[in-house]
Parts: C-alpha cells; structure tokens; sequence
C-alpha cells in the first residue's frame, strides 16, 4: 500500500513541476505565448490519467489493510461481543482473486476533486490573466487589452481563431467541473478519512 502510495505521490509532484515551469515560462514575459498554459493543462491531463489508473492499484492495497485493521487489530485491542465472521474469507477471495472496487472514472473523479481540481483552476486562472492582460507584438512590447474582442482575438493560436479556442477551453473546463459535480458512490464502510 506504501508503495502504491509513493507512485500516486510522485505523479501530483510531476503535475505541481510541470505547473510551476510552465507558468514560469508563460508569466515571465508579456511575450511568452498562452499556449505555453494550454499545452500545461493537456500535460496536467495526463497526468491525473495516470495517477487514476494508480489510484485505483492503490485502492486495492488499502481495501485489504483497511480490512485487517477493521476486523483483526481492533478486536485484538477491544474484541466485540459478536465478531464478524466473514471478513477473513472475504480477505482471503481478494487475495486469491483481486478485482478493482473503482472504476477508472471514480479514480479519476477522486483524484480530480482532492487534487487536480486546484491544479486545474491556477492554470485557467494564469491563462485568462496571459490573454487579458497584453497583447502579443512584434515589437516585444505589451499593451493592455481594450475590449473583449481583443480578449477574443489573442487567444487565438496559428491558424486558430479566439472563439475557437475559447469554446474548447470552456468546453473543457466544463467537462472537468461535471466530472467533480457528478456524484459518486461511497464504498462500503468509507468512513472520513480519504486518501
């Protein structure tokens, strides 16, 4: 479980690098591209993937643990008057035959709200500050922006145009608040402690 852990550790630490360069890289100059910011939420994106497909590893490990803790070290302590007597053949057939409990969707979900979410939002709110705040020029100097169709006109990327790029970041980022709207089911015995 410790282990699992450490990995789903290590990829919200890649997230928060890649984050923290890429606003380094975009928020240095009123030059630096947006892009730069959109291309972070793509690699943040990827990101989480993995972590979910971790999480969902992890999950596993701590199920069994959670399991032994609950029914074997509680009762050495404080045993109960009336012991459940399946958890032992229920630790025993998830031994012998491990399944995943969440699906990729509800590790996905998971992480996104207790993690990725605040990620998600610095970047959105560093991009809406990069195209708002100066257009880009030729000149290399920024100017601030007059109107919302300035706005509208230096988000666009290449051939791209403004809206184009605004609908699919909006179309994003609402996909993202579902996903964390969306309720989930709890799992059995979840209690308040998380992960």
């Amino acid at each position: 479980m410790a282990g699992w852990r450490d990995r789903i550790d290590r990829t919200t630490n890649w997230a928060i690098t890649v984050i923290a360069a890429m606003l380094s890289v975009s928020l240095s100059t009123p030059t630096a591209h947006h892009g730069v910011l959109l291309f972070a939420m793509l690699l943040v994106l990827l990101l989480l993937g993995i972590e979910a497909r971790r999480y969902r590893f992890f999950d596993v490990f701590r199920r069994r643990v959670r399991r032994l803790e609950r029914h074997f070290y509680a009762e050495v302590f404080a045993s109960r008057p009336d012991p459940p007597d399946d958890w032992a053949e229920a630790l025993s057939m998830d031994l012998r035959h491990p399944v995943f409990h969440l699906t990729m969707t509800e590790a996905f979900r998971r992480r996104l709200r207790r993690n990725y979410g605040w990620m998600f939002l610095i970047l959105l709110l560093a991009w809406l500050l990069k195209i708002s705040s100066a257009r880009l020029q030729e000149s290399g100097r920024g100017e601030l922006i007059g109107s919302a169709g300035e706005i509208v006109a230096n988000a666009g990327i290449g051939p791209l145009p403004g809206w184009l790029v605004l609908c699919a970041v909006t179309a994003f980022y609402g996909g993202l608040l579902a996903v964390i709207l969306r309720a989930g089911g709890r799992e059995e015995g979840d209690g308040s402690v998380h992960v």
